[in-house]
Parts: C-alpha cells; sequence; structure tokens
C-alpha cells in the first residue's frame, strides 16, 4: 500500500501524546534557546532556556526540561531542532543517550511559519524555538537516526 504525504504528517501527529512535551531548540554556535510547549501548542515554561554548547550546557536543558516534565505531568519528550551547520550534532547525539527522542526540522518550514506565532515576521532564538516546536507538534518533521 502505498503511503501519501498527508498520511505519513498524520503518523507523526499520532505518535505525539498528551504525556509528551515538544521542546523547540533553536541552534547557534555557542548558546542555544530551548522553549517546551505540549501536544497542542501551550508553552509549559514561562522563560525561554538559553544554554551552551557544552555538556554542561547539555546538563541544564535536561534539568529544564524534566522540570517542565514534572511540573505540568509529561512523562515523555521530543525535542526538534534545525541540523544547520555542525553545531547540532553534539547535542542530538547527547540526548539521544540520555533516551530523548530527537526529530530534526527543515529550515524552510522554520522560515515559513515564523508568522503563525504572533503575526509578525520578527526573529529572536526564543520565538524561533517556539516555531520549531509548534512545526513538530504539527508533524512536520524528520526522525533524526545517527551515522555510524
Amino acid at each position: 500500500m502505498n503511503s501519501t504525504r498527508n498520511d505519513t504528517t498524520n503518523q507523526r501527529i499520532e505518535r505525539i501524546t498528551t504525556f509528551h512535551a515538544i521542546v523547540g531548540i533553536d541552534i547557534a554556535k555557542d548558546i542555544h534557546a530551548a522553549q517546551i510547549t505540549d501536544f497542542r501548542g501551550r508553552t509549559l515554561m514561562p522563560r525561554h532556556c538559553s544554554f551552551r554548547n557544552s555538556e554542561e550546557g547539555f546538563e541544564k536543558l535536561l534539568h529544564w526540561i524534566q522540570e517542565a516534565g514534572a511540573k505540568h505531568g509529561k512523562t515523555s519528550f521530543l525535542v526538534g531542532m534545525e541540523p544547520t551547520g555542525h553545531y547540532w550534532f553534539n547535542l542530538a547525539n547527547w540526548l539521544l543517550a540520555q533516551n530523548i527522542e530527537v526529530v530534526l526540522v527543515n529550515p524552510v518550514t522554520t522560515h515559513r511559519n515564523k508568522e503563525n506565532r504572533d503575526n509578525s515576521p520578527s526573529k529572536n532564538d526564543p520565538k524561533d524555538a517556539l516555531v520549531i516546536a509548534d512545526v513538530v507538534s504539527r508533524g512536520y518533521y524528520t526522525d533524526y537516526v545517527p551515522q555510524s
């Protein structure tokens, strides 16, 4: 049976349950920004999380994600990010080692959906992270499978 693009997108959406928190991460060279939402796109934390591209920064992100999950009864996490440059590799592989699902979002999709959140094309890292989380919640992502 052939699968259409809509079928694939619907399967990705159905994969996200009410127990999931969706984390969107805007990747940068030194400091990343993260936002966390539920499956409907409602933000779960009042502020974004800025963290360094280092193991200490990754630990800070994990603690922030777990805190939000505990506060809102979320037991599963789906982290979405744009594969820009090479800065995302270490974070994605580290998150996988922590048993957190990682998905990738096309930067063009993020750019095109920027106005959906607040009817403004403005750009800043926390907003981009929120747009990435929204795009993931609507099923527009691909799974990250590390290469050997």
